[in-house]
């Protein structure tokens, strides 16, 4: 990329100018932690005889990071802060925003962001549906410019955002979820360089939850350290995936210290709960990233498996996604044999399997998905149950019609 090409796409850029009004002067709420959290700590009417229900019961411990739960957390957490950034190449904690799960951040952008009744998002379906719900909550226009997905490619259709950005300067958002999903399916990064070096002026979100599933290739990977250089992009990770912590809730998101000081501004006081963070702390140790690796090799090789697995089934007309997240798209073909998808036995089918206690996820409604199931990769023992269970209901003449 070449200096003058970045510099043109941010020298006059100043993220201030797209915050809400009333967000700038918005005296933020200052917690009792964020001034003192050592000494006698008598200034936020905790509890000062403990954490009761485990002073009663020695064996119920929470995981701890020296910290008394019976004390409000810690309202930033740069120390969990600092081993994330520094594992994804990031200058340091002020580049990260945790929340509750991805879903918190995805609402509090639009917090940020976007005025009410004014201000839109723009999606490219088929994609994460709580962009369009944490939209309607905060009274947010939707445009959408889906992907191209002919030949399933699921890429974006670059000239049609731009077009739509500068037909309506409202656009203040737009959401670019890469892998996929439902598809499953890296976004080109040469695409999202050109929407970040073009004439569009608004925050560009790309959702990366499920980016570590990724296979080594430099075409497809993460674009985290491209907030270095473009001011207006947000990357979107997770501890869900990954990392196997769906159940603690902790989302992040990368972007310029000038964006991540107004998420902070505008967050609840104390978001992250000590349990959360303590965890979090942990699975960032070196220990606990040399064991996310490892399952991530396990499970990209179980994709492998998958895949071939599904293809092999009769009925089964392709499986989408291009082997880059955690999960596949399996298109069901009608069962005369034409070649054609068919929506309503994928949705038999599906609902078959989840009474015979093998649950995937019926997306045959979302476009450029017809006919498809979405399969979570699990372990061989779950993946030999899926394909037993699908290859019985294709097989299954009343489930055909």
């Amino acid at each position: 990329m070449s200096s003058s090409s970045s510099s043109s796409s941010s020298s006059d850029f100043s993220v201030d100018d797209l915050v809400r009004p009333n967000i700038r002067a918005l005296t933020p709420y200052r917690c009792a932690r964020d001034d003192y959290n050592t000494g006698v700590l008598l200034d936020a009417n905790e509890n000062a005889y403990g954490p009761v229900y485990l002073r009663a019961n020695q064996s119920a411990r929470a995981p701890s990071k020296e910290q008394g739960y019976h004390r409000y957390p810690d309202p930033l957490n740069n120390d969990v802060k600092a081993l994330y950034t520094a594992w994804r190449g990031l200058p340091g904690p002020e580049w990260a925003f945790f929340g509750v799960g991805s879903d918190e951040a995805i609402d509090l952008v639009m917090r940020v962001f976007g005025v009410p009744g004014k201000h839109k998002v723009l999606i490219c379906p088929p994609t994460y549906g709580m962009y369009s719900v944490a939209a309607a909550v905060n009274d947010l226009g939707v445009v959408k410019v889906p992907l191209d997905v002919e030949n399933a490619r699921f890429q974006l259709r670059v000239d049609a955002i731009l077009e739509a950005t500068r037909a309506d300067p409202d656009i203040r958002i737009m959401f670019l979820c890469s892998p996929g999903n439902p598809t499953g399916t890296c976004l080109a990064k040469s695409d999202i360089r050109r929407l970040l070096e073009s004439d569009y002026r608004g925050i560009v979100v790309v959702d990366e939850a499920y980016v570590d599933f990724v296979d080594d290739d430099e075409e497809k990977g993460s674009v985290i350290r491209w907030t270095e250089r473009y001011p207006n992009l947000i990357v979107m990770q997770t501890l869900s995936k990954s990392f196997g912590l769906a159940a603690i809730r902790l989302g992040i998101a990368a972007a310029s210290p000038r964006i991540i000081h107004w998420m902070n501004v505008t967050k609840a006081p104390y978001n992250i709960p000590a349990p959360t963070a303590a965890l979090a702390y942990a699975a960032l140790s070196s220990t606990g990233l040399e064991s996310v690796q490892s399952v991530v090799r396990q499970l990209r090789a179980e994709r492998k498996r998958l895949t071939d697995g599904l293809l092999a089934l009769p009925g089964v007309l392709s499986v989408f996604g291009n082997a880059d997240a955690n999960f596949l798209l399996c298109q069901i073909g009608d069962a005369q044999g034409q070649g054609q998808p068919d929506s309503a036995r994928a949705e038999r089918i599906y609902r078959w399997m989840a009474d015979s206690g093998v649950v995937v996820r019926y997306r045959g409604n979302e476009y450029g998905c017809a006919g498809c199931l979405r399969i979570s990769v699990g372990t061989p023992e779950e993946s030999d149950a899926v394909l037993a269970q699908l290859s019985k209901a294709l097989a299954d003449e009343k489930l055909a019609r």
